[in-house]
């Protein structure tokens, strides 16, 4: 599942950071300077539309990619699917390999001197932390270019280092979401809210029906804490903007300034208000003991009425519930404080980065990062739980509601789209501080000495 690894990813942030002269000595002298590479010969797939973009390469029979990936099954089948059409085009082969240890094992891999072909890596501090080993090759031009036409500069930048363009965007998901009861709503009149004040107007009448309006979790085994560390980061792009948040995340803006203050009570204003929590579990101190998993498991028995998370929260669900805008349960956006801030969205992600230029990896790099894999990704998974930010993605492609709901607000062009800022954070802070001062955050610590903590856990270099 998307969270268990990215939370997973960022906790080996610190381990990578420590191999970094062992993967410094393992660097590839032929790094890409961006030019595409070709075998030669005519592609097996030449003159058909879907392969034009891969017919710069050649014929590359007899030729094998290798990925590996921390994407396990179930979805793995969807993800090799997806390959057909690059095989048909090219004659190359892709040799996919899983691990629930990916972010340890490449490290170990790459110190060994067998790294990967290609590796889906689900977080922009880690792609940074491997890519300062001189490991990891820059992208094609053709890889760029496809970018260029089907992503934003934002998610563009993910990939970037130093300048450089490494890594394409892969998947995605929406975390600016808050799951609801579309027939709890609709028995009481209540329309999807547009504005913050909106949502607490709907928080304040269920209080008065005597329903408890948001219930939440956010224990996770060693990782408790993490969904309010997401409830802020929403809170500062929506009150804040994104270019406050890309300071802070930065630390060029101290963890607790006062705008982060102020970001974080109005988190509080609902997650430590004893009116509005915990539906269905208890007081607002049983959000840290309830497991993210459970957290909004209550609106299935109207024990409350939303809970703020992120799209793949619906695999969450009991089997037999209706995800859908008519069904049991759904989402809608979070929505805004301050016009002046856009439409902010949190999301997740991961990045293809390579440690080999061959033809056939290069070939493989551009029909990742193109229009085509989306929509062939799309068609691969027809019982849902994935979406791309690639504005190429024929929303018709996706199966699921809450999917197309997910891209629709990805491929919106009022979308400010920031990455999860603990993601992007210094592991000792966004895998370490950040979570533990949320958790003592909900059971009593104020929101100053919560923030004064983690700014001193920031690391001095």
């Amino acid at each position: 599942m998307i969270t268990t690894r990215t939370r997973r990813g960022v906790a080996t942030l610190a381990v990578l950071a420590m191999s970094g002269l062992g993967l410094a000595a393992c660097a590839d002298d032929s790094s890409s300077d961006g030019s595409s590479n070709s075998a030669g010969g005519e592609a097996p797939g030449a003159g058909q539309p879907e392969c034009a973009q891969l017919e710069q390469f050649g014929d590359l029979t007899g030729t094998t990619v290798s990925v590996y990936t921390s994407i396990l099954p179930p979805e793995q089948q969807a993800q090799e699917d997806s390959y057909k059409v690059f095989t048909e085009c090219t004659g190359a082969k892709v040799d996919y390999e899983g691990s629930d240890q990916f972010e340890t094992q490449l490290v170990v891999r790459v110190k060994a001197g067998n790294a990967p072909d290609i590796a889906y890596i689900p977080q922009p501090g880690l792609l940074k932390t491997v890519v300062s080993s001189g490991s990891v090759v820059e992208a094609p031009q053709a890889v760029a270019d496809n970018v260029d036409e089907f992503f934003g500069e934002d998610w563009k930048s993910y990939g970037t280092v130093d300048g450089k363009f490494y890594a394409a965007p892969l998947g995605a998901n929406v975390k600016s979401f808050v799951w609801y009861s579309p027939k709890m709503f609709s028995d009481n009149g209540w329309e999807v809210p547009q504005t913050w004040d909106d949502m607490l107007k709907i928080s304040d009448e269920m209080v008065d029906m005597g329903i408890k309006p948001w219930c939440a979790g956010i224990e996770s085994g060693e990782a408790t804490g993490w969904p309010a560390t997401d409830w802020l980061e929403d809170a500062v792009l929506r009150e804040q903007g994104a270019d406050y948040y890309d300071q802070w995340v930065n630390h060029e803006v101290a963890f607790d300034d006062a705008g982060v203050a102020d970001s974080l009570d109005l988190v509080g204003g609902i997650l430590k208000n004893d009116d509005y929590v915990n539906g269905g579990f208890g007081d607002v101190k049983s959000i840290a003991t309830t497991a993210f998993q459970d957290g909004g498991l209550p609106i299935l028995d109207g024990d409350c009425g939303m809970h703020r998370q992120a799209s793949f929260y619906a695999a969450q669900w009991p089997e037999g519930t209706t995800v859908a805008e008519d069904g049991d349960v759904f989402a809608f956006y979070l929505p805004t404080t301050n016009e002046d801030n856009g439409k902010p969205v949190l999301g997740g992600g991961e990045f293809v980065a390579a440690f080999d230029d061959r033809p056939e990896v290069q070939a493989f790099q551009t029909y990742l990062s193109s229009d085509v894999w989306a929509n062939e990704k799309a068609k691969a998974t027809p019982g849902g739980g994935w979406v791309s930010a690639n504005t190429g993605l024929d929303i018709n492609n996706l199966k699921s509601p809450i999917d197309k709901l997910s891209a629709e607000t990805l491929q919106d062009p009022e979308a400010v789209f920031r990455f999860d800022g603990s993601d992007q954070m210094p592991s000792a802070v966004g895998a370490g501080s950040f979570w533990k001062e949320m958790t003592a955050w909900i059971t009593g610590e104020s929101t100053s000495d919560a923030l004064k903590n983690i700014e001193e856990s920031w690391p001095a270099s």
